[in-house]
């Protein structure tokens, strides 16, 4: 999947490899900045993503196992927990409109 609109946006999971406190931490910030839009945010473990999940968040460490645990999915990677600029487009994105590209 190459992109995926704004509008069609609807549920984002923090993919974790094993509960670590930091993807935690960001599914919950994630919740806070997206309050009012109509987007739900979830964290699982990278291996247990869920079917009706439209953009999977994950540290770039596990991008290839979200990427065979979730095919087709948008895949958004990240460095940093917090405050990653990746994070800070998808979030500015679904607020203002565009498409998160894959």
């Amino acid at each position: 999947m190459a992109g995926i609109d704004s509008k069609d946006i609807h549920k984002i999971i923090v993919a974790c490899d094993a509960g670590m406190g930091s993807s935690v931490m960001l599914a919950s910030q994630l919740k806070k900045q997206l309050k009012g839009t109509g987007v739900t945010v979830e964290h699982t473990p990278v291996n247990s993503i869920p079917d009706d999940a439209d953009v999977v968040l994950c540290h770039t460490g596990l991008a290839a196992r979200a990427k065979a645990s979730a095919p087709g999915k948008v895949l958004v990677s990240f460095q940093i927990f917090l405050g990653d600029p990746a994070v800070t487009r998808l979030v500015n994105t679904i607020k203002n409109g565009g498409t998160v590209d894959a």
